[in-house]
């Protein structure tokens, strides 16, 4: 069997980027009261920040002519664009458009907001499999593109 006609094996490709950014978890929907109850103290009315760590995943078939899944210079540029130029050092409720209207700015929010720009600006936005927000060490959020059929 020749090169040309073996199966392409698939890898994962992460990258991690490092934001600092803050918000206020308060909900449109909720009374004051049970925003409280729900959010404690992270519905502080000046807000909490954190030191977020995302990390970005694509999966692909490794192309032979390039030996990569993705150029990660590419993936870098990409994540330049939506997590950092976007998000770092920022108010996410008050400075990110997404979130200024009735998105609570939850870990699992964000990390949907994160893979749907970065779709919008990858050249092949099928590769991308995973976005992957550690809000603290202890609290980590996953989403992979994945929608609720019975909504």
């Amino acid at each position: 069997m020749d090169s040309s006609s073996k199966k392409k094996p698939i890898a994962y490709l992460t990258r991690k980027e490092h934001i600092s950014c803050c918000h206020r978890l308060n909900s449109p929907f909720l009374n004051e009261y049970d925003n409280a109850r729900v959010y404690g103290k992270c519905n502080n009315i000046y807000g909490h920040g954190h030191n977020y760590t995302v990390e970005v995943t694509v999966r692909g078939p490794i192309d032979p002519s390039t030996g990569m899944v993705l150029n990660l210079s590419d993936l870098k540029e990409c994540m330049q664009k939506v997590v950092i130029d976007e998000m770092d050092h920022k108010n996410i409720d008050k400075q990110v458009e997404h979130f200024t209207n009735n998105t609570i700015s939850t870990t699992e929010n964000i990390a949907v907001y994160i893979f749907e720009q970065l779709k919008k600006h990858m050249s092949n936005p099928k590769l991308l499999y995973e976005v992957k927000v550690h809000e603290t060490d202890k609290n980590v959020m996953y989403f992979r593109g994945e929608y609720d059929e019975n909504e």
